[in-house]
């Protein structure tokens, strides 16, 4: 069997897996393994196709870990309108407790609502902008 003709099947059986698990840092790798089995054509000795293997899967998983780095994360199912009906509604907050709570009516029932981080307590119209445990969480409108 020849050398690229390995590569090529490390390469198949890393797509497999990653097809198997979701894992995309696997397929950065199979990629990394097609990039030796075509060193491997273009003749470069064993040597030569495991550096080139290594340093293409290598920049690859690192550029994609880059890359997710740097995005935020995805929002909380919490805070999703399509999971949680309530976010977006308004509410009228009279008054702000010490520990940044307030009693609120809301849809016919008595409700705590906490503000979020960084606004001031301060009477008025405000947003559900999500929903964690009981609590509605709330921004200025």
């Amino acid at each position: 069997m020849s050398e690229s003709t390995v590569w090529w099947l490390l390469a198949g059986v890393l797509v497999a897996l990653e097809l198997a698990t979701g894992t995309f840092y696997l397929l950065m790798l199979a990629v990394g393994m097609a990039a030796g089995a075509l060193a491997a054509h273009a003749g470069l000795p064993v040597t030569g196709q495991l550096v080139v293997s290594a340093l293409v899967g290598l920049a690859l998983v690192a550029g994609w870990y880059l890359i997710k780095k740097r995005k935020p994360g995805d929002p909380s199912a919490r805070a999703e309108r399509s999971v949680n009906l309530d976010v977006g509604e308004t509410l009228q907050i009279q008054q702000w407790q010490d520990d940044r709570t307030a009693s609120v009516r809301y849809r016919g029932a008595p409700w705590t609502a906490q503000l979020r981080e960084g606004l001031p307590p301060e009477p008025g119209v405000y947003r559900v902008t999500e929903l964690q445990g009981n609590r509605l969480v709330v921004d200025k409108a």
